[in-house]
Formats: C-alpha cells, structure tokens, sequence
C-alpha cells in the first residue's frame, strides 16, 4: 500500500514537467548585449573566427594532417588566451579533406581580439601554409551560437 501511495504521488508531481496542451511557443529572450538578425528572429551575441585549410591523403594516416595537429597543439594556449569564455572546436572531413579550426568569443572580446589581429592567426596560418600537401589556407569571421 505503501509503494502504491508513493508511485501515485510520483506521478502526481511529474505531470507539472508535462507542457500544457494550451501553452504556446514562446522565443528564449535573448542576451541584453546581443545582436538582432533576419528581424529579430534570430541574434547573436558570440563570435567566430574560422581558420580553414585542404589536407592530403586519407584522415587515418594523412602526414599534412598530422602536421596541422602538432601546429594546433603548439598554439593552443596562445589561442585560448583570446578570451576567458573561448571555445576552440577542431572539425575534420575526411571525405571533402577539410580541416577547419573555430575560435569563438563573446562579443564583447572579439573587437579587441580583432584589433590584435585574431592573435595567433598569422602566426599560425603561416606555419600550416608551410606544410606540404595543405592548400586553400583561409579565414573567415562568422557568428557562432548554440540554440
């Protein structure tokens, strides 16, 4: 009787987790320094720096593609000094051969990071440009929100 009160009360106090039927959609407000896009229907508030590049050769055993890692492990403290809120997020394609680094910071540093160049980007994208098998070295700046 006892597990039966309790199983009941559980289910009871779970149905206050469960939308209402009448409940309609409502937007997630946004940040107070954030910044609208497509008319308020979406905004921004952290910003992305891209570096991309070609590698050569097969993901699983590509020498240019070793090369860029041992250059990402070497400037990655530097790269994360950006910010104190960074987020570094390394993407690889093996299929299309791309591999991209993403740098992302609150709007609020990302002027000054700007100013400083994107610190350590020429730094960095020299070293890659060096690596035999990379190609297509470029940048891009670029919003970049998790929703």
């Amino acid at each position: 009787m006892k597990t039966f009160a309790l199983v009941s009360t559980l289910l009871a106090s779970a149905s206050a987790f469960t939308p209402a039927a009448s409940r309609a959609f409502t937007r997630t407000p946004v940040a107070l320094n954030s910044v609208p896009l497509a008319n308020g229907a979406m905004s921004f508030d952290r910003v992305c720096r891209e570096w991309r590049c070609k590698y050569t050769g097969d993901k699983s055993d590509s020498e240019s593609l070793e090369a860029i890692s041992k250059v990402v492990d070497e400037y990655l403290p530097a790269i994360k000094a950006a910010s104190s809120d960074v987020t570094v997020n390394r993407l690889v394609c093996g299929a299309c051969l791309d591999f991209k680094l993403m740098i992302t910071v609150p709007l609020d540093d990302f002027g000054p990071w700007e100013a400083n160049g994107h610190e350590p980007e020429a730094a960095f994208l020299e070293k890659i440009k060096a690596i035999e098998g990379v190609s297509q070295v470029e940048t891009q700046t670029i919003t970049n929100m998790e929703i």
